[in-house]
């Protein structure tokens, strides 16, 4: 096995005592609020696997409160994360599920601002590093280590080469891009990792190019 850094073999910096149930359940919160791009007023956490059984000796349910309430996995906030969650006036819950599922630290998390509603699954496959692998049932492959787009759009014609175009304007490059689809014609999901973070400027192009519905981001 190669590893890319020293972070790959010491582990992360962080608050918690597992990589695997803490930093990186900090991390899929994150990518979730990410993901959400407003501010939650109920999310409710269904625990799978080893997530289920251990959650509350190992602090994974503060980690994941602590991601969704955009702290880091560093952060001395992530001890009091229900506390600052009461405080923001913000509803959560924790649902120990028995299904069987491929990964034991898989967590489902729905958030809510009681005008929409949006499901993430994220894994935690350790060292602190996560997958988010589904959302809204769109199957995903996003390892939140590099700055990544999400662009849901209409399945037509010409959808996907806007976004690209708008993309080598800016010199922005490609690491991995991923598109799926329900059915032909329906709404489809573009996943974009890209090498560097996506400016302001840059993000309000691509909500308007053509068949752009929504967009969101998740920075590393």
């Amino acid at each position: 096995m190669k590893f890319k850094s020293v972070f790959d073999v010491i582990g992360p910096v962080m608050v918690g005592p597992s990589s695997s149930h803490t930093a990186g359940a900090v991390k899929i919160g994150r990518a979730a609020l990410d993901l959400f791009g407003k501010p939650v007023e109920t999310v409710q956490f269904h625990l799978y696997g080893s997530f289920a059984k251990t959650y509350k000796g190992h602090g994974t349910d503060l980690a994941l409160l602590a991601g969704v309430l955009g702290y880091a996995p560093d952060d001395d906030r992530i001890k009091s994360a229900f506390n600052h969650a009461k405080n923001k006036g913000i509803s959560f819950s924790f649902v120990e599920e028995n299904t069987a599922i491929d990964h034991p630290n898989t967590v489902r998390i729905v958030l809510n601002d009681n005008q929409s509603e949006m499901e993430v699954v994220g894994v935690s496959v350790g060292g602190g590093k996560i997958e988010i692998q589904e959302l809204n049932g769109f199957q995903l492959n996003l390892s939140g280590n590099h700055p990544a787009i999400l662009i849901m759009h209409n399945d037509r014609f010409g959808a996907i080469a806007s976004v690209t175009e708008i993309l080598a304007k800016h010199e922005i490059n490609i690491g991995r891009m991923e598109v799926n689809r329900k059915d032909v014609g329906e709404e489809a999901l573009m996943t974009i990792e890209v090498d560097q973070t996506i400016e302001e400027h840059v993000e309000q192009e691509l909500r308007s190019a053509k068949h752009i519905l929504r967009l969101a981001k998740v920075m590393d």
